[in-house]
Parts: structure tokens; C-alpha cells; sequence
């Protein structure tokens, strides 16, 4: 391109902006020109139409003044001339130069075994978990700001994958001739990351809370080379086990990485010899158990390095009392078993059958009489609470028609001795016999018949029948009194598009109890059910797979095998989406139903108040009973329990006390909701209630809890569990006399990250060996030495580009006008001389 350079002088604001800007310069061109020989034919076009108009105006003005002759050759020459610019496009361009910082870039392993502590003999000493270690280096030690000096640092996250939402981004700091440092902004404008002032301003811990299933470096590396193939990078630093189990293999990142010359540097965090220990890894009991009914407590026991030795394994249970979460490990002894460890990493399941002689609350504890040798006793035990309670379950099974859902699980709820169920069929004629304990004519009216009940499950209702009142009870019952309530879609009136409930105003207050936001009058998409010809499996969420209480086996693993093993359903109601406190635990496979990157919602979750809501897509989970008869019957078994916790395990006439779920995945983050009352019994007004939580090691953490705006008397927290093991949350409530409501969880690491959770130096160092670049033994090497030698071994890439803006639009739009002016303006002159000379 031809173009003409014309320098502005740029006016910086200050250093940082003038070192990220660099020079600013306008420029001339001609837009048609892009090469010397682009100018011959316009020229000779030009040159030939001036000879003709000259030639032309000898022969016309022939008897005219010499001069009015040429005046006339001008004007027309010149309207040629116009043309001519016109046609060149003539326009000015602005470059400008940016200096794009050299990047280092740190990836941190956040896998669940990197949650795990070490013996006091690592390499790095102390009693921390690994990546606690690797937070307190990050906050405390000069490496970041030594990595600043030339770089701009960016740590990123993985385990299952690269986490793109999470990322720190410090900038480069340069030094002042006044002995202050200033950040230097980076060219890039990079808008997705989170920049921040220094590394000691971040809270490593939550950042790098640990909360992968996997460890799959291989997939983590490629993704973020890819990412950063047009950055800068000088050097990507991985801090992590090296225990990869999932995914592409490590070495499938080297390749990318010599192509994009971005050396590995590796850091092995943890020990490398696989520890001697026993442990118990899970303990699962029931919520709650009935005076004379026997239930089963289950103990899972793994050991590493001592597979052949017997051990003794205990059950001892003692009175929960309230304020007190009793000595760890102590009770009563009630049964006892001897068992032979198995080969590293296997599970092995103990189990015993207990039955309750009085009711109250009970804590259960599993303890192992460990062998020596054992390399962490704290893990020889787990304590869950179980409540004996004297009561059935109380069940209004509410459908709009007798689907199969209804009619299957109709009779599995009037066999259950531990229910009590109640019927309200809307087509049922008079007189008709269904098995029920009490068959209703109508929904419940008063506050007496509404409050006995403890879940609800409403197949396709016609919800228009209910009064105003009706509704507002049920919205009163989920709320403030904590009743569950699971909603099944149906084709005849949820899926009704005209007229139906979803339409009608009045039906508000249910619209607002489903999770899911539904498809309004005037939307694009028809809100009818939605049918295939063929089944589609469920696609669950990380969520879904980590929800026990839709698991359909006793294990993660099995329960996955046996959805994976589900052929599907044929049917959902379609919906806009999930609500924003909702979460989305199963979504309808199909790929030609989704809109975007989301596929329809099958199964969703709210809290509600105190009370929780379930949705199901369609009544098909009946289809369950082809793959398994039993999976039917676990399957809302578990799910009546789940959301009628809040009303089976009211701790007291004040209030509830409630959180997701009872087991959770180390690293997880554990929503709390609290639903409270004054000494009057009204909803409770303070600005906030402190809740205690005792963590596995007896240490107490104290979580704030804000009331919920959208409802009076509630309020709600959460908190991450970032140590395996037993909690215990205990909410003191106001104006009380030291009434407490009690919870707790139990906080497990998956086989996955437990079955070679040793630091894999081999892998780390192929990694680093292969791309050019160093492993470093622990954190300890890592920071030998005043000035690191990581920062030394990252070479600047700092570089330099030159941006080019498009044309200026409004000179463009503003000489085009003159142009235009002047062509008229040519013309028309050169039109009125003639006109007077009365020329042809």
C-alpha cells in the first residue's frame, strides 16, 4: 500500500499507559492503490479523457474567445480530476504501537488428593495440606513478585479441567527512578481475567480450594497452550502431585508445547512414598430409624501397605446432646467385627444391623482399632447422627390423572410400614378404591389438614382447581414450615399451551414454587411436551453425580454404571430455564432439543424457604423398573426422604436447620439455610445468627449467616469444606435458652485421587525434561536461594505489534460531501457557460 506518514505526537497520561500504547502516527492512502502498478490504467484512463475534452472544446469553441475556451476545458478537466480522487479513495489510517508483556504462567493442581495432608517427613515439612502449602507459598514468599519484574503472572486452576472462570492475573510491575513500582498495563486487554494488586491482597485458600474427582493434567496442559498459542508466554510453572488418572496422557502436552517453544517447569508437591494407613473412608446411615425397626450402618475400610493384617472395627453410639459435640470416638460399644485388610486402595464395606429400643437423637461412631504402623490415626474414625424418631411419614400423592408414576409408586408408598400415604386424585369419580390410607375429595383447606403432611408429590395437577387460599397454603407449608414437594410435568396440563395454568396470572404463586422458569404466552418455542421416537438417557451435572440421594447403588461409581445403564425417556416439558437459586442435576440428552449450549432440564432443585422442591421433566421414572425393579423404589424413596428432611428433622418448634445434603466431596461448598423464629413463634428479624461449625479436627470455624430477602425469618450461608472427615454445625438460636439446632456432615475423598495419591516425580519430570525446561522437588527447592532460580530461567518475551484502526468514518463522510459539492458545483457552472454562449 502507498501511503503518505504524517507523525502525531502522543500526550501519555503517565509511564504505564505510554509503555503499553507506544507511538501513535496517522497516516495518508489511497484506498484502490495497493501496489506502484495499480496507478498505470487510472492515469491512462485520465490522460486520454483529457486529451478528448480538449480536442472537444477546440472544434465547439472555435468561434469563441481563446480564453473562454480553455475556461471551459478547465471545468470539465477538473470534473474528470474529482472523479478521479473520488475513485482512489482517499482516507487516513491510525496505527499505533502496544507492547504486549511476556507472560508466566502458574497452574495449580486442585484436585482432591490435593486436599490431602502428609506426614510431618515430607519434603516440605509441617502438618498442611498440599495445597495449602502451595496457597501460603503463592501469598507469602517472593516468588510472584520477583516473577513480576519482567512478567505478567496468571495462575490458573485445573483437576478435570482447566477452569476458565477463576484466574489471577497480577501485572507486570516496573521500577521508578523514585524507587516505587507502578503495574504496566498489558496491550493484550485481556477483559476475562480477575487482575489484582499484589499476591499477599489475594485469598490463595478459597482460591485454590480443592474440588476435582480427577487429576487430569495432560487435558489441562493442552487446553491452556492452545489458549495462549498468540501470548507472549515465557514459561508455564505446574504445581501438583503428578496424580494423573483421568483424561489424555501427560505427554500428549509436550508436542504443543515444543511447537509454541513454551517450556515446563514442574513442581512435585506431597510425599513420594505411598503412606502405611488404614482409614475409614465413608460412613453411611440412615437419616433417621423408628423404635423396633432394624437399620443398617455401613463403614467402608481402605487401607494402603497392609493389605493381610486384622484389624477390629467398632460401632459405638452415644445421646446427641444438644451444644455439645462429645468426645470423638467415645460410647457405648454395640457390636464389633474382625476383618482382614485388603490390597491397596480396595474398599471394604462393614456393615451392622442395629435396632433402636427408644427414641431421641444418636451419635454413631465407626472406629478402627488401627494396627502399627498406621501413618494417620486421625483417620481411623467417622461419627454421623441419627434420629429415632416415633412417627411415620406422612404422604399426599396429588395428580391431575392416573399416570404410571402415580400408579406405581401408589402402591410402592401404601406398602411402605414407614409411611403413611393420603390420595387426592382429581378425576377420580365417587365411590372409586385406590390404595391409600385416606382418600381426599379435595385439596387441603386449613392450616390443621395441610401442616400433617410432610412431602407432597403433585403428577400433572390441574392446578386451576385450587383456590387462591388452597395455593397460598401449600406456598405457606414449603416455606415456613419446611415441606417437601416434588413436581412431575405431565402432557395434559403442564404441557397445556392455551389456556392452561402456565398461562394464567393467577397461578403465580405455583409458578413460583418450580425451579424452572416456564415458557410464557408470545415465546418462539411451543411449551407443549416435547416427544421423541426413541429414549435419551440423562445427562446428570457434576451435581447431579455428586446428589447421593439419587443415586440408585450404594457407591458414586455403581450409581453411575447403573444411570449410564438406564436406556432413557421419550418426553420433557419444555422450560426457559432454571431459576437462579436453582441447581440443574439431570438434563434430557437429546442434542436437537437444546437451545445454545444448554440442553433442556430434567431434573432441578430449589430451596424454598425452609422447604425444598424437586422437578421431574416427565413421568417416566417408572421406565427404571426395566433396568431394575428395585431402582424405582430407591429412587423415590431417597427422593421423598431428601425433600421432606426439613419437616422430619425439625430440631425444635423454632425452627430448621438445613443444608444440600448429608455427605459431600472434599472441596465442595456446603449451602446452609436456617429457618427461625422469636419467642412469639414470628419470624425471626435480626440482622444475622452466627453458626458454629466444628471441623474434623475439633477446631471451630464461625459462619455468618444473612437473612434471605425474598423470605422473612430465613437466612443462609455457605462455606467450604476443605478437610476429609466429620462436621458438626450448631446453630445456637436467639432468645432461647441455649436451644440448639444440630447438623452433620460427612466430608469424603473419591477412590479416584485416593488410590495412588503418592507425588508422581516420574511423570512431572518427563514433563519438564521434554519441553526444555526443569522439575523442582518440592516447594523447598523451588525457593532455594534469594534470587529464584525460576525467574532466571523464564526468558522476556515481551514483544512488540502494531495495530491499525479502520479508515476515519467521519473524515470520510465530511470530504465526501465536499467531493460531491464540487462535482455539482463544476458541472454546473460549466453548464451556465454554456448556456450563455448558447453552445450545443
Amino acid at each position: 500500500m502507498i501511503a503518505t506518514s504524517f507523525p502525531l505526537l502522543a500526550v501519555a497520561g503517565d509511564a504505564a499507559t505510554a509503555a503499553a500504547e507506544g507511538v501513535t502516527r496517522t497516516t495518508f492512502e489511497w484506498g484502490r492503490i495497493q501496489q506502484n502498478s495499480d496507478w498505470i490504467l487510472p492515469i491512462a484512463v485520465v490522460v486520454a479523457l483529457l486529451f478528448f475534452v480538449r480536442y472537444m472544446y477546440r472544434r465547439d469553441a472555435v468561434e469563441l474567445p481563446r480564453l473562454v475556451s480553455w475556461l471551459l476545458t478547465f471545468l470539465r478537466a477538473a470534473t474528470i480530476l474529482a472523479l478521479l480522487v473520488l475513485y482512489l479513495q482517499p482516507q487516513w489510517r491510525t496505527e499505533q504501537e502496544r507492547t504486549i508483556n511476556s507472560r508466566a504462567l502458574l497452574l495449580v493442581d486442585t484436585s482432591l488428593s490435593m486436599g490431602l495432608t502428609d506426614a510431618p517427613a515430607t519434603t516440605d515439612g509441617g502438618t498442611s495440606s498440599r495445597v495449602q502449602q502451595v496457597s501460603t507459598m503463592l501469598g507469602q514468599t517472593e516468588l510472584i513478585d520477583q516473577l513480576r519484574k519482567v512478567h505478567d503472572v496468571s495462575v490458573y486452576q485445573f483437576n478435570e479441567s482447566l477452569d476458565h472462570d477463576r484466574v489471577q492475573t497480577l501485572l507486570k510491575r516496573e521500577q521508578r527512578e523514585d524507587g516505587t513500582t507502578d503495574d504496566v498495563e498489558n496491550g493484550s486487554n485481556d477483559e476475562d481475567t480477575q487482575n489484582a494488586t499484589s499476591a499477599a491482597d489475594i485469598n490463595w485458600s478459597e482460591f485454590l480450594a480443592p474440588g476435582g474427582a480427577s487429576t487430569q493434567i495432560g487435558s489441562a496442559l493442552r487446553q491452556l497452550i492452545n489458549d495462549e498459542s498468540n501470548s507472549p508466554v515465557s514459561g508455564i510453572i505446574v504445581f501438583s502431585d503428578g496424580g494423573q488418572n483421568a483424561g489424555v496422557a501427560p505427554e500428549a502436552a509436550v508436542e504443543l508445547a515444543r511447537r509454541a517453544n513454551i517450556p515446563l517447569f514442574t513442581v512435585g508437591i506431597g510425599s513420594d512414598q505411598k503412606p502405611s494407613n488404614v482409614r475409614v473412608s465413608d460412613l453411611v446411615a440412615p437419616a433417621r430409624a423408628y423404635p423396633g425397626d432394624d437399620y443398617v450402618v455401613t463403614g467402608y475400610v481402605q487401607a494402603q501397605q497392609m493389605a493381610g493384617k486384622v484389624v477390629e472395627v467398632q460401632l459405638l453410639s452415644r445421646e446427641a446432646q444438644p451444644g455439645t459435640s462429645g468426645e470423638p470416638g467415645t460410647g457405648q460399644i454395640e457390636q464389633s467385627q474382625q476383618i482382614t485388610l485388603g490390597d491397596d486402595g480396595e474398599v471394604i464395606p462393614v456393615k451392622f444391623e442395629l435396632t433402636p429400643d427408644e427414641t431421641g437423637r444418636r451419635t454413631l461412631c465407626f472406629r478402627i482399632n488401627a494396627p502399627a504402623g498406621d501413618g494417620n490415626p486421625s483417620d481411623n474414625l467417622r461419627e454421623v447422627d441419627i434420629d429415632i424418631i416415633d412417627r411415620k411419614s406422612r404422604v399426599l400423592l396429588f395428580a391431575g390423572g392416573p399416570m404410571r408414576d402415580y400408579r406405581f409408586l401408589r402402591s410402592l408408598l401404601f406398602r411402605d410400614k414407614a409411611t403413611t400415604l393420603d390420595i387426592y386424585l382429581q378425576t377420580a369419580q365417587p365411590g372409586i378404591s385406590q390404595e391409600a390410607d385416606t382418600l381426599l375429595d379435595d385439596f387441603p383447606a386449613t392450616r390443621e389438614e395441610m401442616f400433617q403432611y410432610d412431602c407432597v408429590i403433585a403428577f400433572d395437577p390441574d392446578w386451576q382447581k385450587l383456590s387462591g387460599a388452597q395455593l397460598s397454603l401449600l406456598e405457606n407449608w414449603v416455606a415456613e414450615q419446611g415441606g417437601g414437594l416434588i413436581l412431575v410435568a405431565g402432557h395434559v396440563y403442564t404441557g397445556q399451551a392455551i389456556a392452561g395454568w402456565i398461562e394464567d396470572e393467577a397461578m403465580a404463586t405455583v409458578r413460583a414454587l418450580y425451579p424452572v422458569e416456564f415458557y410464557r404466552r408470545f415465546s418462539t418455542v411451543n411449551a407443549d411436551m416435547y416427544t421423541t421416537d426413541e429414549p435419551w438417557p440423562l445427562d446428570f451435572t457434576r451435581e447431579g453425580f455428586e446428589a447421593e440421594y439419587l443415586w440408585l447403588e450404594d457407591t458414586a461409581s455403581a450409581a453411575r454404571e447403573a444411570w449410564a445403564g438406564f436406556e432413557g425417556v421419550y418426553s420433557f416439558c419444555p422450560v426457559r430455564g432454571p431459576k437462579p437459586a436453582a441447581s440443574v442435576l439431570a438434563r434430557f440428552s437429546d442434542p436437537r432439543t437444546g437451545e445454545g449450549d444448554s440442553a433442556p432440564v430434567f431434573f432441578a432443585e430449589q430451596f424454598y424457604g425452609s422447604g425444598r422442591v424437586f422437578y421431574i421433566g416427565s413421568g417416566e421414572m417408572w421406565r427404571l423398573r426395566k433396568h431394575d425393579p428395585a431402582y424405582f423404589e430407591r429412587f423415590y424413596t431417597k427422593l421423598v426422604r431428601h425433600v421432606s428432611q426439613g419437616r422430619l428433622l425439625r430440631g425444635s418448634s423454632r425452627g430448621v436447620l438445613l443444608v444440600g445434603q448429608d455427605r459431600y466431596l472434599l472441596g465442595s461448598t456446603v449451602e446452609i439455610r436456617a429457618q427461625l423464629t422469636n419467642a412469639r413463634l414470628e419470624p425471626l428479624t435480626d440482622p444475622s445468627v452466627d453458626l458454629q461449625v466444628i471441623l474434623p479436627n475439633s477446631s471451630v470455624q464461625t459462619v455468618r449467616l444473612q437473612p434471605d430477602p425474598a423470605r422473612e425469618g430465613t437466612y443462609v450461608g455457605r462455606f467450604q469444606v476443605l478437610d476429609e472427615g466429620s462436621y458438626r454445625l450448631e446453630l445456637a438460636i436467639p432468645e432461647s435458652e441455649d436451644e440448639r439446632l444440630t447438623r452433620r456432615l460427612q466430608v469424603r475423598v473419591p477412590d479416584l485421587e485416593r488410590e495412588n495419591p503418592q507425588r508422581n516425580d516420574a511423570v512431572l519430570s518427563r514433563l519438564a525434561v521434554a519441553t526444555g525446561g526443569k522439575y523442582f522437588v518440592g516447594l523447598n527447592e523451588l525457593l532455594t536461594g534469594a534470587e529464584l532460580p525460576i525467574v532466571k530461567m523464564l526468558k522476556d518475551r515481551t514483544k512488540t505489534i502494531i495495530l491499525t484502526a479502520p479508515p476515519d468514518k467521519l473524515w470520510e463522510q465530511t470530504w465526501l460531501k465536499w467531493m460531491m459539492l464540487t462535482l455539482c458545483g463544476l458541472l454546473c457552472l460549466e453548464w451556465l457557460i454554456r448556456r450563455l454562449l448558447k453552445l450545443a
